[in-house]
């Protein structure tokens, strides 16, 4: 199922990564956002497109599209439509699909767009101060990280 240590190691190595903390923090928040997009089986593609395209860390914006994951998937899609038909000036009402493929969710595109889009973009903004700040964090604990964050915040650009 979930290996705890597999993904201890590679939060370890996101935090610890040779890049600006708030380089790292973007491109976990644009995954994030992307991750709430009802786009299910495109999100590691459009993670990757959006991190070359907005040059961004590959790592952080794919592991950020990585956030929704299938047991939160329902009831973020019913949240997204239930604020999306709000936000459109309609009552709340059920999502009643048969299965998360486009061709099922099509009928309902500009509704679950408009609410996944405010969903995403709260949790994008939320995910970058949070990641920002545990990069942070984690560098103060290695002497050699915690000069190079501080070496990178005060020049405000990655150090070749």
């Amino acid at each position: 199922m979930l290996n705890k240590e597999v993904w201890k190691k590679r939060f370890k190595a996101i935090l610890s990564l040779d890049n600006h903390p708030g380089h790292i923090a973007a491109g976990f928040a644009v995954g994030v956002f992307i991750s709430f997009t009802p786009f299910f089986t495109f999100h590691t593609l459009i993670a990757i497109a959006a991190a070359f395209i907005l040059r961004l860390n590959k790592l952080t914006c794919v592991t950020g599209s990585w956030v929704n994951t299938p047991i939160t998937i329902f009831p973020v899609l019913g949240i997204s439509y239930k604020l999306g038909r709000i936000l459109r000036g309609l009552p709340p009402g059920e999502l009643h699909v048969r299965g998360i493929e486009w061709a099922q969710l099509k009928g309902q595109a500009a509704t679950l767009l408009l609410g996944s889009s405010v969903l995403g973009f709260v949790a994008a903004v939320t995910s970058y101060f949070i990641c920002y700040y545990l990069v942070v964090r984690f560098r103060r604990k290695d002497d050699s990280l915690a000069a190079l964050t501080r070496e990178m915040e005060t020049t405000g650009e990655e150090l070749d």
